[in-house]
């Protein structure tokens, strides 16, 4: 075996440990192997044209999705081993993917495919092809894979080109319907025919998909009989503790088989109305015997809501049972959840991304409300150091204090242009050169809007200072431009963190950029000399250029290190995303107020122009270095979803402890984790609380 097939194996073995502890952690989660799997026979699908040739395909199928090796046998069994899993909404196709996958996991030994599983509602066709999605999926979710030191540069394309991989895609019908179809022929156009893959949709939706499309190449379509009440009864019976609570179940047996077309028996054959009754009542003291009420449930319908009003109440008055002073008030927790499904609702998407949130405001939806929201903050930041500043040296009497706070609340004026120009741009380069060029025309259109501010403080003074209080803004801006990025939230959140080796290759980076800065510093100095311009530059022979450049150049080096990528021992969850962007940005903010004020120092602080040169240059240092910070911390995710949570729990829309209640919905059962997003344990939940929207519960069942 050569080095880099032993790459593409190691990354292999890593992506199947931690897809495997995942999702076993998952499915503990959602009670699914507790006390048993539901016994769903699936099978063929009897809809015509849905499934491509039988000689394409392989053997009929027949199976039960609660036994593990039949699971196996089956999908070996398909000539391609190519499934698609239909059904009705409710009617198990992810959970029935997810028992697949975990039995393949099991059985897996080296070199076998890996399977794993994504969420189909992040993909839209009209922006990338099924394969690019699926290489940026793996890099998000799976961040450890990315390594390209310890696995090779192209690992995760080795990983989908020699079929080590079988994606596991859930929800085409979650895509909006404009998109299913292109959707499914990008599958079939950007995926061999031959490479193994798993897709689950709602049986209609996939009919017409395949209508103006085609059918999924080489594979089997399967849908799934109706549970058996007998065998919702009897899963229902060992999920509930032995003893006086059994006795609802009997009624309930007994009233089923008086009549066996009652409203309970025809809503018992759905998966997901097993598992509801299961949350509210083989887990709980509520009484299953209320079921047999036909007057107070005459349809399946009646049911269902009654079970889905009453999952989240009996869930969090459970868990407060448990835990009293660590759990959430119910009705609090029923209105944050219906709000958030309501929000999720409203922009048309199933996952919740975090990143995502800010979105929801309008102070921060869209480019100029946000970059004045920005510019907002960055003047209460400036005036409350300001102030801070005035309270710690005792400069009450001081007489530039007033010059200064005017000027920190004018300054502000760069976020304005710098950040609304930013969030026009649709798309972020990749070259250095265009790179490097659209952050210099970005930062110089804020350094323009520091004009007013120059023109306040530097008025009576040289007209040479007022040049350079908007150059060398500019030249800081673009500093910062380089190191960070734009200003606006990026697509998806950083999702690395500071590496430990490797020090040859990072040092060799960091030289070569430390290099690069310091000559253009250097020569951006030199040239405001020629210009005539050497009176704003600090006094002496000293090679400015050259030491601020090397400075601010450290710095930069600083900020590729932390994008170092991630260990093998990195897991993409929601709270592990959070808390990597929020490093680097806390670390991007930090270094940037440094490369700022470095670069702008010799044109802020002007020890002639004051009696107290030393206060001078500490307001001018704190003055530059929130600057800096504020346009660092804009490109990253965690500032704008600070803002955006704050700003929405200002207004009780949402939990103040956002991250800690959603953790805690995980737990209960109440919401799913695919990677680094939420989601409701099913479709039919979120639409449920969107459309009754936050209101007090009775706290569940009578």
């Amino acid at each position: 075996m050569n080095s880099h097939s032993g790459q593409v194996t190691d990354a292999a073995e890593v992506l199947a440990r931690t897809v495997c502890r995942q999702w076993e952690e998952e499915a503990a989660l959602r009670q699914l192997y507790d006390p048993a799997p539901l016994p769903v026979v699936w099978s063929d699908s009897s809809h015509p044209g849905v499934s491509d040739h039988r000689r394409l395909v392989g053997t009929t199928v027949v199976c039960r999705a609660g036994n593990p090796q039949v699971l196996t046998a089956m999908f070996g069994s398909l000539a391609r081993q190519r499934l698609v899993v239909l059904g009705s909404g409710g009617s198990g196709k992810t959970t029935f993917a997810l028992l697949l996958m975990l039995a393949l996991l099991r059985t897996r030994t080296t070199g076998d495919p890996v399977p794993v599983l994504f969420s189909l509602s992040s993909f839209d066709p009209a922006r990338e092809c099924a394969r690019s999605w699926l290489r940026r999926r793996l890099t998000v979710d799976y961040p450890a894979i990315a390594d390209a030191e310890t696995y090779g540069a192209s690992a995760i394309e080795d990983l989908l080109t020699e079929h080590r991989l079988i994606p596991v895609l859930d929800g085409l019908d979650e895509l909006p319907e404009r998109s299913r179809a292109a959707a499914l022929t990008s599958l079939n156009g950007t995926l061999p025919s031959h490479t193994p893959l798993v897709l689950t949709c709602r049986t209609d939706d996939y009919v017409r998909a395949v209508a103006e499309s085609s059918v999924l190449t080489g594979a089997a379509v399967l849908e799934p009989a109706p549970v058996r009440t007998s065998d919702a009864l009897a899963l229902l019976r060992l999920a509930t503790p032995p003893g006086p609570r059994q006795h609802g179940w009997d009624t309930l047996a007994k009233h089923l088989d008086h009549e066996p077309d009652a409203p309970a028996a025809q809503a018992l054959t759905s998966p997901l109305m097993v598992a509801l009754a299961r949350s509210v009542y083989a887990d709980n003291d509520n009484d299953p015997a209320e079921l047999a009420d036909t007057q107070r449930f005459s349809a399946p319908i009646d049911i269902e809501r009654h079970l889905l009003d009453a999952l989240i109440p009996t869930l969090y008055r459970r868990a407060r049972q448990q835990h009293p002073a660590r759990s959430w008030d119910p009705r609090q927790a029923c209105d944050h959840l219906a709000r958030l499904a309501a929000g999720m609702c409203a922009q048309g998407t199933y996952d919740l991304a975090w990143w995502q949130l800010y979105r929801w405001t309008p102070a921060l939806a869209r480019p100029w409300r946000r970059s004045w929201t920005w510019a907002l903050v960055t003047c209460i930041g400036l005036l409350l150091t300001t102030s801070i500043l005035v309270t710690v040296l005792d400069m009450h009497s001081w007489p530039e204090i007033q010059r200064w706070s005017t000027l920190s609340a004018l300054e502000v004026l760069i976020n304005v242009p710098m950040m609304g120009l930013s969030g026009l741009i649709t798309r972020r380069e990749r070259s250095m050169t265009r790179a490097a060029a659209l952050a210099a025309a970005i930062a110089v259109s804020g350094g323009l809007a520091a004009t007013p501010a120059g023109l306040y403080y530097y008025h009576g003074f040289p007209g040479t200072l007022l040049v350079a209080a908007i150059g060398f803004p500019c030249f800081s801006l673009w500093l910062v431009l380089l190191g960070v990025g734009l200003p606006t939230p990026p697509h998806m959140p950083s999702r690395r963190r500071p590496a430990r080796g490797r020090r040859r290759g990072q040092l060799l980076r960091a030289l070569v950029l430390v290099v690069g800065v310091a000559t253009i510093c250097q020569t951006f100095y030199a040239g405001y000399t020629l210009a005539g311009y050497g009176t704003v530059l600090p006094p002496g022979t000293v090679p400015w250029g050259l030491v601020i450049g090397t400075m601010t150049g450290t710095g930069l080096a600083a900020l590729k290190w932390v994008r170092d990528p991630s260990t093998a021992e990195d897991v993409a969850t929601a709270t592990s995303s959070v808390q990597a962007d929020r490093l680097i940005s806390l670390i991007s903010g930090a270094a940037c107020m440094v490369v700022y004020c470095i670069a702008d120092g010799a044109a802020r602080v002007m020890p002639w122009e004051s009696s107290d040169p030393w206060r001078t240059t500490v307001f001018a240092a704190v003055n530059g270095g929130i600057l800096g910070a504020a346009n660092a911390l804009a490109a990253h995710s965690w500032p704008h979803y600070t803002i955006a949570r704050l700003l929405l729990a200002a207004r009780s829309q949402l939990p103040w402890r956002l991250q800690a209640f959603l953790a805690d919905a995980h737990r209960l059962g109440i919401l799913r984790q695919v990677g680094p997003v939420y989601q409701f344990r099913h479709a039919h939940l979120q639409d449920h609380l969107a459309q009754s929207g936050p209101r007090h519960h009775d706290g569940g069942p009578s």
